[in-house]
């Protein structure tokens, strides 16, 4: 019993190392197009990519961002968000990309297909670039 109280901590702290966010569980190494947000067809051109183990980067319409990931699957939750600053006619479009993109609580990675929802049933569409 006193070996398996002993073991116990090393087996945790070698799990704290392991990818557990959705990069890990099939969103990694590919680039992911906004389809739609809500439904509706998402006209401007926004990707998301997962560079790195609890990384986030991307394009919006106007500006490439990155941020932190450091919510577990199926769980989303992004923090220090951070974005060039170029201005273009896609601002508005932008604004309402990073809104949504912020607001995401859950993923589902299915195939080519990266869905992310939060708990007021709103729902972000992305499908993998070819």
């Amino acid at each position: 019993m006193v070996r398996l109280a002993l073991i116990l901590p090393l087996v945790a702290l070698f799990q704290c190392d392991k990818d557990e966010t959705v990069a890990a569980y099939g969103a990694a190494d590919q680039a992911w197009v906004l389809q739609e947000i809500d439904g509706q067809p998402f006209e401007a051109s926004a990707q998301l990519r997962f560079p790195e183990e609890g990384r986030i980067a991307g394009n919006a319409p106007c500006n490439t961002y990155s941020g932190t990931l450091n919510a577990p699957y199926p769980w989303f939750e992004i923090a220090d968000l951070a974005a060039t600053r170029a201005a273009c006619a896609g601002l508005e479009a932008e604004g309402f990309y990073f809104a949504a993109l912020m607001s995401m609580t859950q993923s589902e990675v299915s195939g080519d297909v990266l869905i992310l929802r939060n708990e007021d049933g709103h729902e972000m569409v992305f499908k993998a670039a070819e």
